[in-house]
């Protein structure tokens, strides 16, 4: 393993930033009252505070990169290092939020995930899901010695990985795909009642195909333990 002092600098860089995230929420929710995103119109116009959202999101994406870009050496380790950040920042804005306000309640509890182009929505566990996936792949491409390994998916791994992100993203925003000609007021009410699991755990397993390759190649170069009398030769 390489260079796990900057792997935890970075770490600890997006589990600050959760909190400040996490804290931006809490403080945009407990205005607008909507603790609770699932609730009758989770996204009310509040005066200037959509397009302020919309770019605060944004820029929250170049800072995940920017601290990425900064801590690895090549492009290799620099996309491993954004998609480490992003994980943990993820996961810890959720354990955060948890923290300041009580919710989420469990795992399954739906959020507004993402505004842009349209407003996605889904439970908790799915982002999460997501983030393990973009953590433990971030690790290998930024921390293997043997770039043969960091770079051992090929063109098909990433052709899975790339169909699985177009499933999940569809399953995000298929309700509101469905309502996007009914005017921003309905999409502003939309409420889903249901999460495409199904299809959504095959997009998971489409996204970890580069993972899923990066463990067959580190297993197969285990070296073999020998016991008893076995002769080496």
């Amino acid at each position: 393993m390489q260079y796990p002092k900057t792997w935890g600098i970075v770490a600890l860089y997006a589990t600050a930033m959760a909190w400040v995230e996490a804290a931006v929420v809490f403080y945009l929710r407990t205005m607008i009252n909507r603790i609770e995103p699932y609730q009758e119109t989770p996204l009310p116009v509040a005066g200037g505070l959509g397009m302020a959202e919309l770019i605060r999101e944004l820029a929250t994406m170049v800072m995940l990169l920017t601290v990425g870009f900064l801590a690895g050496r090549n492009w290799r380790s620099r996309i491993g290092y954004s998609a480490i950040a992003f994980g943990v920042w993820d996961i810890f804005y959720y354990v955060f939020l948890k923290v300041m306000c009580g919710w989420p309640h469990s795992l399954l509890d739906w959020d507004v995930l993402f505004l842009i182009p349209l407003p996605w929505w889904g439970p908790v566990l799915a982002p999460v899901m997501i983030a393990v996936l973009m953590i433990v792949w971030g690790t290998f491409a930024s921390q293997a010695g043997d770039a043969s390994i960091a770079g051992a998916p090929g063109w098909k791994a990433w052709l899975l990985n790339g169909i699985g992100i177009v499933l999940a993203l569809y399953v995000f925003l298929e309700d509101a795909l469905r309502v996007r000609g009914e005017g921003l007021d309905r999409i502003r009410e939309l409420l889903p009642v249901s999460f495409d699991w199904t299809l959504f755990l095959v997009a998971w397993m489409l996204m970890a195909a580069p993972v899923i390759v990066m463990l067959r190649e580190l297993w197969g170069r285990r070296p073999v333990q020998l016991t008893g009398g076995e002769n080496p030769a």
